[in-house]
């Protein structure tokens, strides 16, 4: 019987798919896998059959061929582990097809079953998300790093028998989804309003442009032109930044210092900042936290999350540039 799981491999910071193809026919007991594997992969035949058997499942005494799809992409690391285990059992009939087939898999396997936690989860989850799946199967220690991409049901397993368990239909706690939180209303308009502006149409098509696209801007014209009068004006056609946009975005390309408002629609700035004090590539980064929130427990809250610095409105742009500038020079310094 043929078998297909999806999980995945880390390359960098990004997750690239991984169908895990397994297939058990007659002949010799043997396990074979196939599509560029590391090291770790490799090793994992031994872990996942003392896994299998402790977990109180049988392991087929059959000829098992594992392809790792795409075959030229080396694929390395223990999450493939349980992704292998449930494919295993799939084969075996102990684990139903369709249901296995709606979620991404990821998860390093002990030898008495349990599952341990792996590294890039959050960006398993967003390929989830981005494949169209229901949701993720991650070790229970991963759970909360998977529950800042919303849309997805997060099945988290302690062991390898509560995967099955919950993938067999069997009572379990409901799948946990990332909660969506409602967005606050409207903010006042952010200074003037291009609409105020009368002709430079060729100026003000060029700021709709950048403001749509994202792409960098440079005014340039004798003094009284309007220059300073269209940059006033840009900030208030800018499309409001989502908290998944923002999470996404900072987890893609880490910059030098993150400036979060504390409402953002989506994951709000207290989730951000939680999400990027405990990841290794932006721990160390600066953030500085905006909001009209002025009560203590908020300011407490804020720089316990990691907030290096809780500025309350009203604030001044002079205020923030020189919050700025103390904190890159504190950066070089270090």
């Amino acid at each position: 019987m043929l078998v297909r799981v999806l999980a995945s491999t880390i390359a960098g910071i990004d997750a690239l798919p991984v169908e895990v193809e397994t297939d058990i026919s007659k002949g010799l007991p043997s396990c074979t896998i196939v599509g560029l594997p590391g090291g770790a992969v490799r090793e994992s035949t031994d872990r996942v059959r003392t896994a299998i058997r402790n977990s109180g499942f049988p392991f087929p005494g059959r000829r098992i061929t594992i392809n790792l799809a795409p075959a030229d992409v080396k694929k390395d690391g223990a999450l493939l582990d349980l992704p292998i285990a449930l494919s295993l059992l799939c084969a075996e009939g102990l684990v139903p097809a369709n249901a296995l087939g709606k979620y991404l898999v990821g998860g390093e396997l002990s030898l008495d079953g349990s599952v341990r936690p792996v590294r890039g989860v959050l960006s398993q989850a967003l390929l989830a998300r981005e494949k169209g799946l229901s949701g993720i199967i991650v070790p229970s220690a991963n759970r909360e790093e998977a529950a800042l991409v919303p849309g997805l049901a997060i099945l988290p397993a302690e062991t390898l028998r509560d995967a099955v368990g919950t993938l067999s239909g069997q009572p379990h706690p409901p799948p946990r989804e990332a909660q969506r939180r409602v967005p606050p209303a409207p903010a006042e308009p952010r200074g003037p309003d291009l609409q105020d502006v009368v002709g430079q149409l060729v100026a003000r098509r060029a700021l709709e442009i950048a403001a749509a696209g994202r792409h960098a801007l440079l005014l340039s014209g004798p003094p009284g032109c309007g220059k300073t009068m269209l940059a006033e004006r840009m900030p208030g056609i800018l499309p409001d930044f989502d908290g998944d946009e923002a999470l996404e975005e900072i987890h893609r390309r880490p910059p030098d210092l993150v400036i979060l408002d504390l409402t953002l629609p989506g994951l709000t700035g207290m989730d951000i900042c939680r999400y990027m004090r405990h990841n290794r590539r932006t721990k160390k980064i600066p953030i500085i936290m905006l909001t009209a929130r002025t009560a203590e427990r908020d300011r407490l809250e804020g720089l316990k999350n990691g907030a290096n610095r809780f500025i309350t409105k009203p604030f001044s742009i002079r205020n923030v540039l020189a919050h700025i500038q103390d904190l890159a020079t504190t950066k070089q310094s270090v």
